[in-house]
């Protein structure tokens, strides 16, 4: 499990990165979300690396 956590805004990002965050579930600064580790996943995480925090879930 990945524990993943908005640290940056979507204001100003391309249509693609906000809508990448949103697949993910995320809406605010500071919120956090838990996916599976996939390849779906990391190639999202791949995309918008500057405005998230990825850490392993417990």
């Amino acid at each position: 499990m990945l524990k993943i956590t908005q640290t940056k805004s979507g204001i100003g990002e391309t249509q693609k990165h906000r809508g990448t965050l949103r697949a993910l579930g995320l809406r605010k600064i500071g919120q956090s979300v838990q996916h599976e580790e996939s390849p779906q996943v990391a190639g999202m995480l791949r995309l918008i690396a500057h405005l998230v925090k990825v850490e392993a879930a417990s």
